[in-house]
């Protein structure tokens, strides 16, 4: 009996292993996305590569351009940045601090950017008519971390053992 349980408690740490690593993978590509869009943003989109265009402008360049870019004058790009490391911060807290309230933290940032994600995509969408691959990729990630910290928030298992 004491094997079985010993077995199925290190099957449980391996499926909250393997989602702690989901979670922080999907949140560096996320990151890492932002931090690009940041960058070009700042840089006056000179090297923003993009498949889609119209009229000789890609159609990122389109959409980065646009009143829908910035929020108070703050890039959309930065907000992302600010979102996965939050994302980042959650997971530290529920490793060290309180895992609960880490998971939890975790979910709402995650939902919260999957909401801004979608809005912004109905903006490209039906507003600017414009698709700009980056900020999709950005708003997959979103909805990956919203399901994946769901999925942890509701399992209600410690992060790190």
């Amino acid at each position: 009996m004491e094997g079985s349980a010993q077995q199925s408690a290190a099957r449980s740490r391996a499926r909250r292993d393997w989602l702690v690593i989901a979670i922080f993978a999907v949140t560096m590509i996320g990151f890492l996305d932002a931090a690009f869009l940041t960058y070009e943003h700042y840089n006056g989109l000179v090297g923003l590569p993009c498949v889609g265009a119209s009229h000789g402008v890609s159609s990122c360049e389109q959409v980065q351009s646009s009143a829908w870019s910035k929020v108070d004058g703050v890039s959309v790009a930065v907000l992302g940045l600010i979102g996965y490391f939050g994302l980042w911060v959650s997971y530290w807290i529920a490793a060290k601090i309180n895992g609960e309230i880490g998971r939890a933290m975790g979910f709402c940032i995650a939902l919260i950017g999957f909401g801004f994600s979608g809005y912004l995509t109905f903006r490209e969408i039906f507003t600017l008519h414009e698709i700009c691959e980056w900020c999709v990729g950005s708003a997959v990630c979103m909805t990956v971390l919203a399901i994946l910290t769901a999925i942890r928030f509701l399992r209600g298992e410690p992060a790190v053992s």
